[in-house]
């Protein structure tokens, strides 16, 4: 069971220099990034800490966060690809896990299970970004649609897997790929060629936040997890769960959370 945010050792919150955070349901409620949440993104990086959401989110999205929102990067798609804004230049840049070439050809294969698996589920609606998605398939389980049920969604998380594909459960979205990236893969990768940091040397200067299954991973990886109340919703569906969490869900939580991290801060 995780902690309360209040016995995170202001010590240990002292010394963290790069938030890491899941979008929605962790800086949004309700599908809306509420105005506490926006704020505190803005305060975060105002005290000089490197704010970088990781989300499963598509690249027409990261777009817009990278260019409107104070953020220092975007990792999207569940880590295909990271977007930043080039000091120098002004100009976004962004790397990603496969070269030109291979991105034609994959996006054939994307298209083709997209068909096959409309054909097998008939019933079931990719979600309304899926338009500006690069490198997966988002089927949505909850967001514009009557809720899926967890039989359904194991059916065609199993049926997806037997396609060949990495498959992530979020809160709102089946995430479905043919690669091994994953989120966490990205943010090492960011870290060290954006900031020259080696991530697991860097580690207790590090915090993410989150609130659903495939954030997992990232739970497990740093010893500064976070996660909003709303991440005791997935308990059971939960690999591993976040070492402390807030007492408010989703945008109101993520600002609990920034104000603890700010009110330590130098």
């Amino acid at each position: 069971m995780p902690k309360n945010l209040s016995q995170f050792s202001r010590d240990e919150a002292s010394k963290i220099q790069f938030v890491f955070t899941d979008i929605d349901d962790t800086l949004t409620t309700n599908g809306k990034l509420l105005p506490q949440a926006y704020l505190a993104l803005s305060q975060l990086q105002q005290q000089g800490l490197k704010v970088i959401p990781v989300t499963g989110r598509p690249a027409g999205w990261c777009d817009q966060i990278i260019r409107l929102w104070p953020v220092d990067a975007v990792i999207g798609e569940n880590g295909a690809f990271y977007m930043w804004l080039d000091s120098a230049s002004n100009k976004i840049q962004t790397h990603h896990i496969l070269g030109d070439k291979e991105r034609m050809s994959y996006q054939e294969r994307l298209s083709l299970a997209q068909v096959k698996i409309q054909a097998t589920f008939p019933e079931i609606r990719f979600a309304s970004d899926q338009f500006s998605r690069m490198y997966d398939l988002a089927i949505d389980v909850c967001e514009d649609v009557n809720p899926l049920s967890d039989e359904k969604v194991q059916s065609l998380i199993d049926f997806l897997e037997r396609e060949g594909m990495s498959v992530k459960l979020s809160s709102i979205h089946i995430n479905a790929w043919f690669g091994a990236w994953d989120k966490l893969s990205a943010t090492k990768s960011l870290m060290m060629k954006l900031f020259g940091t080696d991530l697991d040397l860097a580690n207790t200067h590090c915090a993410f936040i989150g609130d659903s299954p495939n954030d997992a991973p990232m739970f497990s990886y740093f010893k500064n997890s976070f996660g909003v109340a709303n991440v005791l919703n997935y308990e059971s569906k939960m690999t591993t769960m976040p070492n402390w969490i807030t007492s408010s869900p989703g945008s109101i939580g993520f600002a609990e959370f920034a104000a603890y991290l700010l009110d330590t801060q130098d």
